[in-house]
């Protein structure tokens, strides 16, 4: 096998460890949990076929879920999410032009398109995810409150991480 792809197996077991054991203990003010493993998703290459990032993500969030005892609903997100990635990207990016780098990042982007690609994403799988979990409705405040916190918890420990990441690359 490839290391590199050995690496990212790595990385993702390691954020859905994270996931399972750290974050999804977090409940700031019974509203906003953190669901930092999204950054897989995320940072999956450009180049990489539909097909393979659709089952990526599936078992991404199927892995989530089993760790967090939660029927599926991580992974349907997920799917939607791998699905959705592309088009979202494809809004920001101006008419004609290519993608402009192999992976998905604040310094292959830009700060500002990596924002608005990270934070479209991360309250689109938030909106999936506590839309899935409620399956109704019938406390609307709460919900729109427990998505507009974690989807901001979320955005904002992606670009640490994210940032924290390229400072490492740099140096290496």
């Amino acid at each position: 096998m490839n290391i590199t792809l050995l690496r990212e197996i790595g990385i993702a077991l390691l954020f859905v460890l994270l996931q399972a054991v750290v974050f999804n203990q977090i409940n700031l003010f019974g509203i906003a949990v953190p669901m930092v493993f999204i950054y897989i998703i995320f940072r999956m290459p450009l180049s990489l076929s539909t097909a393979w990032l659709l089952t990526a993500s599936f078992f991404l969030g199927l892995t989530v879920d089993i760790f967090s005892n939660i029927p599926g609903m991580n992974a349907l997100a997920c799917t939607i999410l791998a699905f959705m990635r592309r088009p979202v990207l494809s809004l920001y990016l101006p008419h004609g032009s290519d993608y402009v780098a192999e992976t998905p990042s604040i310094r292959g982007f830009g700060m500002w398109l990596y924002v608005r690609y990270s934070l479209t994403l991360t309250f689109l799988y938030c909106v999936l995810l506590f839309v899935i979990e409620s399956l109704s409705l019938f406390d609307l405040p709460y919900l729109v409150m427990r998505i507009v916190g974690s989807t901001l918890l979320t955005f904002l420990l992606i670009l640490c991480i994210d940032s924290l990441s390229q400072s490492r690359e740099k140096r290496l």
